[in-house]
Order: C-alpha cells, then structure tokens, then sequence
C-alpha cells in the first residue's frame, strides 16, 4: 500500500455527507428559490462585468466585439437585486 492511498473499511464512506440538492429544490420555500436565483442572475452580472472590463483593457483595439456586456451586466444587476431585496427580508423573518 502506498502512502497515498487511504484504507477505508467495508462498508465506510470517506467523502463527508453532502447536501441532498434534491430535496432541498422540492421542499425549499418561495424565498429560498428566489435567493437562489437572485444569486445566480448577480453572480451572471459579475461575469458580464469582467467581460467588459477585458474588452476595455484589449490590446488591439480595433478588435471589435459583438457582446453587449454592459446590457448585460445591468439587466442582470436589476433583476438579481430586485430578486434578491425581495427575498432577503422573508428569509430573515423565518
């Protein structure tokens, strides 16, 4: 047996128990989905805006893009942070 290599006994698990994703979309409340996808549409609103800023930083600038980022990154924002002012308040409240 190398030194790497872990001795696991039958029957023993070695990940740890993870979320079961599952049940928790099936039994998650109203406000927990929305958070969910307030969460995503910001995190899509950071991507959009490090596309931009690689596009203002380009080296050859009459490299033209066909992206429109910053549409993208505030319709996003809005959306994500509408989402988000909503939820937030129903989650703290129970």
């Amino acid at each position: 047996m190398q030194a790497w290599q872990l001795h696991v006994a039958e029957g023993a698990t070695i990940c740890p128990p993870t979320m079961d994703w599952e049940n928790f979309i099936t039994f998650a409340s109203d406000a927990e989905l929305m958070t969910l996808w307030g969460s995503g549409f910001l995190l899509l609103a950071l991507v959009a805006l490090a596309g931009e800023r690689l596009r203002m930083r380009r080296a050859r600038i009459d490299r033209v893009g066909w992206m429109p980022w910053t549409g993208i990154f505030l319709l996003c924002a809005v959306i994500g942070g509408g989402m988000l002012a909503l939820s937030v308040p129903q989650l703290l409240r129970g």
